[in-house]
């Protein structure tokens, strides 16, 4: 099985999440840039707001792809030691790390956000979406970031991820729905015919039809 795209990934993620439909408590989160075409398609279905949670995969020096760890807001920052040993980062490399990605995740925040008002999750069911979890670091930043925003309860919902990081995230957060759990997962991107990055634009058009959508008909 491979999707197509982000957008069928979401149509078919957003089958399994029919008991959160038509809530007043729901809030659909993406994690950007390529969570953003799922949880398009999954808050439409659902008829639930969407916004963004940003956040910064911590990637290795020689290998950008290779996650050490992952930033989030509100300060959160999970550093794999074990990561960083085996990819024998120094300090310093790890510290021109996460000066670069703290600049890139505030860059983002603006870019996609704007001036809209503080994100709201208090008391909320909040769905955090991705386009698939190879690691799990930048999810498990979010969870424990949004943590601090007092939802209600958290659920993870990704078209793929590895077993073993699914097993985690059940510890993590109070749900976890994902269609497809291999025992390897080496790259999100194999499970997808089309993984072509999804671009600022992209985000931003989808941010504004999804509350459009809430908006309903002028």
């Amino acid at each position: 099985m491979r999707f197509q795209d982000r957008s069928e990934a979401g149509r078919l993620l957003a089958a399994q999440l029919t008991a959160y439909a038509h809530r007043h408590d729901v809030l659909v989160l993406a994690l950007p840039r390529g969570g953003v075409p799922v949880a398009f398609e999954i808050a439409a279905a659902l008829h639930a707001p969407l916004d963004v949670w940003v956040v910064r995969k911590i990637g290795a020096p020689q290998i950008p792809e290779f996650a050490l760890g992952a930033i989030a807001p509100g300060g959160i920052e999970m550093v794999d030691p074990a990561s960083v040993r085996h990819m024998r980062t120094t300090p310093e490399q790890l510290q021109s790390i996460l000066t670069r990605e703290r600049a890139e995740l505030d860059r983002r925040q603006v870019a996609y956000r704007g001036n809209r008002p503080p994100l709201d999750a208090s008391g909320k069911t909040v769905l955090l979406v991705d386009d698939g979890l190879a690691t799990g670091s930048t999810m498990r930043a979010a969870i424990a970031a949004l943590r601090q925003l007092s939802p209600a309860r958290i659920v993870v919902a990704v078209p793929v991820a590895a077993l073993s990081v699914c097993v985690t995230l059940r510890q993590e957060s109070d749900e976890v729905i994902c269609l497809f759990t291999p025992v390897d997962l080496e790259a999100v991107g194999q499970w997808y015919l089309d993984f072509s990055q999804t671009a600022d634009d992209e985000v931003c058009r989808l941010l504004d039809r999804a509350a459009q959508l809430q908006a309903g008909p002028a």
